[in-house]
Formats: C-alpha cells, sequence, structure tokens
C-alpha cells in the first residue's frame, strides 16, 4: 500500500488513544528542505534558477541565497519564486507547507486573488495588477 494523505493520516491520528498507538501506523514524515523543493520545482518546470529569479522580480543574490538555504525568504519572496516558475495551486500550496508559512486561503481576498491568478497561470506582473486593482497589497 502506498503512502497516506494528509486527510487519511488525519483520520487515523485522530482515531488513536496516545501517539505512540499513532506512530505504529508508521506515518511518513516530510523531512526535506525549502532548497531541495525548489530546486525539485525547479527542474520539474525545466527551468533554470536565473530564469526563475527573473520572472519572479527578486534581487538576484538575495534569491540565489533563498536557493542554497542560506536565507529564510518572506511568505511572499516565496510567492514570488513560485510565480516565477509559474507553479500550480498544489505546487504552491506544498511550497508554503515546506516552508512553514500559511498555505494561501480561498476566504482570504488578498490569497483568493493569487489562488485565482495560479489557476489561470498568468505572471507575477499580471497578478500584481490585479491585487493593485483589488486594493491588496502587492507582491514585492
Amino acid at each position: 500500500m502506498g503512502e497516506k494523505s494528509t486527510d487519511e493520516l488525519l483520520k487515523i491520528l485522530k482515531s488513536k488513544k496516545s501517539y505512540a498507538e499513532y506512530l505504529r501506523e508508521e506515518p511518513v514524515f516530510y523531512t526535506g528542505s525549502l532548497e531541495e523543493e525548489l530546486e525539485k520545482l525547479t527542474e520539474k518546470k525545466g527551468l533554470t534558477k536565473a530564469e526563475v529569479i527573473e520572472r519572479s522580480g527578486l534581487d538576484r543574490t538575495y534569491a540565489y541565497q533563498i536557493f542554497s538555504g542560506r536565507r529564510k525568504p518572506a511568505r511572499d519572496k516565496l510567492l514570488a519564486l513560485g510565480f516565477g516558475m509559474r507553479l500550480a495551486i498544489e505546487e504552491m500550496q506544498k511550497l508554503l507547507k515546506v516552508s512553514e508559512y500559511p498555505v494561501l486561503y480561498a476566504k482570504n481576498k488578498r490569497d483568493s486573488i493569487l489562488l485565482f491568478c495560479l489557476d489561470k497561470g498568468v505572471s507575477l506582473i499580471e497578478t500584481n495588477e490585479l491585487l493593485y486593482e483589488m486594493g491588496e497589497n502587492v507582491i514585492e
């Protein structure tokens, strides 16, 4: 049997009387790092780091420090990289989880705009234009 989904693991976790009992189910915990996830996504998208950085609008030195793991980016900087890679919603959500940031939440106006733009595959510039038009903070 394959790896259990997050929902399945949560259901199992809630059904157990102790955490030790839950561990007997041998859940697979995520152990990767942000830099590993960025590398994986960059390769998956067939992009170079330089292309992602250019599309993200981030300072080149700062972005390379994020890719190398020397700096932990703010949530918006990570979103900029995600838009630079043209991530799908699920990919962006995973990147945010790996970074221990809140995932995009459809009931939050700004996040719903970001989700809409990710779904439509628009650029960071177009996303920022829509954010601005809607009175929300742009991704800088």
